[in-house]
């Protein structure tokens, strides 16, 4: 029989198109045409491969594919797989490191400078027959001698880094290990602890997975550590921020503004606070949704997928639970 994998993220015709184009031979694969979980759940039952974008891949499902021998992240974030759950199956689970990098630090970029110069009140107005010039030099900002502070150093906030580079921007980092001082100076970054990061970003971007001690962590008490007046940039995960505390914040003026990719809830409602401030800027985690990247990430997970059925080890990179098999 061959091995069977299942898309479970409802992806557009053309996304599907390059997908069973780039399909080893050998393998047959099936899609998921909606988010429903009953649609999920019975799809998986006869899965060997489970590929999944921003969907859940719960105990339950797990528990109900006895084939399911791997599980492979369209990605990097592993928040939303039940990893014990996985780990107890003896199902191994990869993702795609570095495979979106390069669109999310992009993406990061366009968000700084986009909420700086507040461009979509400045395209709305003229949609609305208004002209605000004048009113948009009160609220809008240059990078030039900023100070971005990056929360996070991994392979996404290192492109950010290089790609700030022809800005004149100083460029803070926190993260859970300082590196090597070559790497600082390859980037032209300095170490800092968190509440200096805080108190002397005017930019704050976040890299940094969601986990148990990342979850919330940019609160009231943490906005309150800020510089008055400071953006606050998110291409990580929604959970990370208190949104309500966000909402605070950016009404008191506390902070000035937000460019966000991610939310807590997603797709957030469309009444949320967030999606109807003048100050926000905020796309729908598409920051590495580049059509001409598929290729690229696609190409990954099916090496990924093929190593694995040859018996040959993935790159370490990519391994998150790694079962003998």
């Amino acid at each position: 029989m061959q091995p069977h994998i299942v898309f479970l993220t409802p992806m557009a015709t053309p996304t599907i198109d390059v997908v069973r184009t780039l399909k080893p031979a050998g393998f047959t694969i099936a899609f998921a045409q909606t988010n429903d979980c009953a649609e999920h759940l019975e799809i998986a039952r006869n899965a060997d491969v489970i590929m999944a974008a921003g969907t859940f891949v719960t105990a339950e499902m797990i528990a109900q594919a006895p084939r399911l021998k791997l599980i492979q992240k369209w990605g990097i974030g592993v928040d939303k797989i039940d990893l014990d759950a996985a780990r107890r199956a003896g199902v191994t689970v990869a993702i795609t490191a570095g495979a979106t990098s390069i669109p999310v630090s992009e993406h990061t970029l366009m968000l700084m400078l986009a909420t700086s110069r507040r461009l979509p009140l400045a395209h709305r107005s003229l949609q609305e027959s208004k002209w605000i010039a004048s009113e948009l030099r009160t609220v809008c900002a240059k990078l030039d001698g900023k100070t971005v502070g990056l929360f996070g150093f991994g392979n996404i906030a290192r492109f950010v880094a290089k790609r700030l580079s022809g800005f004149d921007v100083n460029i803070l980092y926190h993260s859970r290990s300082r590196l090597d001082s070559a790497i600082e100076q390859q980037f032209n970054v300095r170490y800092v602890d968190f509440d200096t990061l805080l108190s002397q970003s005017d930019i704050l971007s976040l890299h940094a997975p969601l986990t148990e001690q990342t979850k919330h962590l940019f609160n009231a008490h943490t906005f309150n550590k800020m510089k008055r007046g400071a953006m606050l940039i998110n291409t990580a995960r929604g959970e990370l921020i208190d949104e309500a505390a966000l909402v605070d914040a950016l009404r008191s003026g506390q902070l000035s503004s937000a460019g966000l990719d991610t939310f807590e809830g997603e797709p957030p409602r469309a009444d949320h606070p967030l999606l109807h401030m003048d100050q926000v800027v905020a796309t729908p985690h598409s920051a590495g949704g580049v059509y001409d990247n598929v290729p690229h990430i696609v190409g990954h997970m099916f090496r990924n997928i093929e190593l694995y059925f040859n018996n040959q080890t993935l790159d370490a990179a990519d391994l998150i639970v790694s079962p003998s098999h």
